[in-house]
């Protein structure tokens, strides 16, 4: 007997709200990215305390980041506001993540051999959360040998070391050596605070957007799925713990610290997904996979016939739904209604066919759960025809929402 369907409340869960991030600056001239930084995770909720070493202060003030964080900035072990100048590890203690960014090279050489001799330094030593490195330098520098040694160290330590970019740096040279972009280093921080959550040590599979099947080289047919509700999801499996496999026909921006496989046709996402889902424990399929596809797909571009017709004929034929050859010992499946009429019904008649352990069912027709936007109303149905609505709530609630669902099923494997 499955675990019975309980209500979920819309309980919004911003994944860094009230944790604490320690924000590391140094003095790179990619310093000022790390403002845009600060306002993001305090726009997200976090609690930032930044700490500035000496040359960090040459680029960018002091006051810059205290009116983003609204809270002291630490640029030395002495200074008479600063907690370190009582206890060197008050920050390490309160820390949830270290995020260095940007990280110099002579910070992470620092780093490698263990000298404390400034207030992040000595931050990072006494620090038993997880530490990310986002270096910034010109290319040259980050190529040199002692660098890569020092970043190697920093790796098998258990550093998360993001980036850097390749890209055109101050130096005017192109290469490897921009700070990593505000969006993923945000994610990383998400992940790495939520490394030990209730989906830790699970492999979740997650399918998103609309497929495309080829008419010839030009033209395909698809559908309106912009992927939005399966990023979310995957987002909200790594936030959890989760390794996260992201199967995707969208091409929306990559999610941090989650395996992205891009699978345009139906037959690329049922490679991608079959073998991977062997060893994995939740398959979820928000993808909106196509029912249909061209019965012969021209080599070439299909012209526009010279007989005067208004009119083409294409032939379809039936795609086979692969989701019931997803196959693992202890997989379980969440498949997806997007429907436009009985929804319950409908979402029904799915669940046994695919062996999922239940259907999420929305109606695209209505207002606010349609594809494209930002919010969804679901409603969870099994294949015993339970079935339980859930309010409009943000996309990335309703990924909670799936996960807390799934997550009975998985402690039962």
């Amino acid at each position: 007997m499955s675990p019975a369907i309980s209500s979920i409340q819309p309980i919004s869960r911003p994944p860094l709200e009230g944790k604490t991030v320690v924000l590391g600056v140094t003095g790179s001239i990619a310093a000022y990215k790390a403002a845009d930084i600060a306002s993001k995770l305090v726009q997200a909720g976090a609690i930032v305390d930044v700490i500035m070493t000496t040359a960090a202060t040459e680029f960018v003030g002091v006051s810059t980041f205290e009116a983003l964080t609204h809270r002291p900035v630490t640029t030395g072990l002495w200074q008479a506001h600063s907690e370190l100048s009582i206890d060197h590890v008050a920050l390490a203690l309160r820390a949830n993540c270290v995020l260095i960014a940007p990280a110099t090279a002579n910070t992470v050489a620092k780093l490698a051999l263990g000298i404390a001799d400034d207030p992040l330094t000595a931050t990072v030593l006494a620090t038993e959360a997880p530490v990310i490195v986002a270096p910034a330098m010109d290319a040259d520098m980050f190529a040199s040998p002692p660098t890569q040694r020092n970043v190697k160290t920093l790796k098998s330590d258990g550093v998360v070391v993001a980036g850097p970019e390749d890209g055109h740096l101050a130096s005017g040279l192109v290469g490897k050596g921009r700070l990593t972009d505000t969006a993923t280093l945000i994610g990383l921080v998400r992940q790495a605070i939520g490394r030990r959550g209730d989906y830790a040590g699970r492999h979740v599979i997650v399918s998103a957007g609309g497929t495309r099947q080829p008419i010839d080289p030009v033209r395909y047919i698809s559908n309106r799925s912009t992927g939005k509700m399966g990023y979310a999801i995957a987002e909200a499996a790594r936030d959890r713990g989760a390794r996260v496999t992201l199967v995707t026909a969208a091409s929306l921006a990559d999610p941090a610290g989650v395996t992205i496989v891009n699978a345009a046709t139906v037959d690329e996402m049922r490679d991608a997904i079959v073998p991977e889902s062997s060893g994995a424990d939740l398959l979820v399929m928000a993808a909106a996979i196509s029912d249909y596809t061209p019965t012969n797909v021209a080599d070439h571009k299909i012209k526009k016939q010279d007989s005067g017709s208004a009119k083409m004929s294409l032939e379809l034929s039936k795609v086979e739904d692969f989701m019931p050859l997803a196959h693992g010992r202890n997989l379980v499946k969440v498949a997806f209604a997007a429907e436009t009429d009985d929804l319950e019904a409908n979402a029904h008649a799915k669940a046994a066919p695919k062996g999922a352990a239940f259907v999420v069912a929305n109606n695209i027709s209505e207002p606010g759960s349609g594809f494209g936007t930002d919010t969804n109303r679901v409603t969870f149905v099994e294949a015993d025809g339970n079935a339980e609505p859930q309010p409009m709530m943000d996309k990335l609630d309703v990924a909670h929402a799936i996960l807390d669902r799934a997550l009975p099923f998985l402690s039962k494997r």
